[in-house]
């Protein structure tokens, strides 16, 4: 399969299956302004994702739960990501992407007001559920979105303004989460994150110019993209480099402490030069991305790779550990904006669909990477759960460049 690097994504296939013309971008300042409300709406939803985590406490007693209930607020979002990525990309097949965008923002900030004023537990989960929706839609529709408001040969760098809001929500929502909560209480902080969502539906209004649907309409256009070969082995690979990252990171707090001397303190320091070193990755895949892919597939996974066999076999030793958490982190980061590149060069006539199936498959990978790395823990050790994630995430990266090669 040969393809044009520098091409427009939106204008390969038959004329069943895509559009007959490239579409008409917007003015370049104007096209990146709206590439930032792409990012800042990310934010917005992927920091509502992680509120609960560091409110967890103050929740339970509130509604008279355990905290491992209180925990599924969590499970929920991801669990939900599954099927909604695909689901919002083949249900809504017409309709103008920018409202769609405007729509699902507008979900999340639905969702942060209902939490804030629930008085039972299942309609704060039912909240959580649509918030889950929004994240996995608006991020789905973001690869589609931004493709068509710049170049090809500048999509990796787009996709890394958009991927920063990620980088940033992971950074700063838990620990903003914790300190908010015990100043003004979980309720309020939740509607804190509804008010940062209408920031973001604003300036989307502002920037995000009108933008057409492409690709043919509804669900046997998932389907048929899934079935491509290149398509569905880049989706596995999706599932191993995300899996084999999560098989690890879950329980890097149980890894920490065979650490001599560890305490939680140097515990949240390693996070956060994970969350630091993640952000860092992030912004330099998108020129990379944009330049030398090939390169990117191979080198991202191989530095989760390498990083969790040395942090697995650090011992005693936190200098070991802390590199390895570096060059983690750098890895990581720069993993959402490699697939997602990947999938605009090997599906230019199926942007819709394929990022509906990347973030399925990222939804995949959290799932089944904490519960592998759930049974290595139980039956093995730790070690094994971290030796058999840098495994993954290698051999993902084969899968990855082999699919490429067809």
């Amino acid at each position: 399969m040969s393809i044009n690097t520098a091409s427009t994504p939106a204008v390969v296939g038959s004329s069943r299956d895509a559009p007959a013309s490239a579409p008409h971008r917007p003015p370049r300042r104007a096209a990146w302004a709206g590439v930032v409300s792409l990012g800042l709406g990310i934010f917005t939803l992927v920091a509502s994702e992680f509120l609960p985590a560091s409110l967890l406490s103050p929740i339970a007693a509130d509604l008279g739960i355990s905290e491992g209930t209180a925990g599924q607020l969590v499970t929920a979002t991801s669990v939900i990501g599954i099927i909604g990525g695909p689901l919002v990309v083949s249900a809504l097949p017409r309709i103008d992407r920018r409202w769609v965008m405007v729509a699902l923002t507008a979900l999340a900030v639905l969702s942060n007001v209902l939490v804030s004023i629930a008085p039972v537990f299942g309609l704060m989960l039912a909240s959580r559920l649509l918030l889950g929706l929004a994240i996995s839609g608006f991020w789905a529709m973001s690869l589609a979105v931004t493709a068509q408001l710049v170049p090809a040969d500048r999509l990796g760098r787009a996709m890394t303004i958009v991927n920063m809001g990620v980088s940033l929500a992971t950074i700063a929502a838990v620990p903003a989460g914790a300190f908010l909560g015990e100043l003004v209480g979980w309720r309020t902080v939740f509607l804190g994150a509804a008010a940062a969502g209408i920031v973001a539906l604003v300036v989307q209004l502002l920037t995000l110019p009108s933008v057409p649907p492409t690709g043919a309409p509804g669900f046997r256009t998932l389907v048929r993209t899934a079935a491509r070969p290149v398509v569905a082995l880049g989706v596995l690979a999706i599932v191993l480099i995300a899996g084999g990252h999560f098989i690890g990171f879950t329980y890097l707090r149980p890894a920490f402490e065979e650490i001599g001397g560890a305490s939680p303190a140097a515990l949240a320091m390693l996070l956060a030069v994970f969350g630091v070193a993640s952000f860092a990755g992030n912004l330099v895949a998108g020129p990379i991305a944009d330049r030398r892919l090939g390169v990117l597939v191979i080198g991202a996974p191989t530095a989760i790779g390498a990083a969790t066999v040395l942090y697995a076999l650090a011992g005693a030793n936190p200098v070991a550990a802390a590199i390895a958490v570096v060059v983690w982190g750098a890895g990581f980061g720069a993993i959402p904006t490699m697939v997602q590149t990947w999938m605009a060069r090997v599906a230019p006539d199926r942007l819709e669909s394929s990022g509906g199936l990347v973030v399925a498959a990222f939804q995949i990978a959290i799932t089944v990477g904490a519960a592998v790395g759930g049974l290595l823990v139980d039956s093995v050790g730790v070690q094994a759960a971290f030796l058999g994630g840098g495994v993954a995430a290698v051999l993902g990266a084969v899968v990855l460049t082999a699919a490429k090669a067809r």
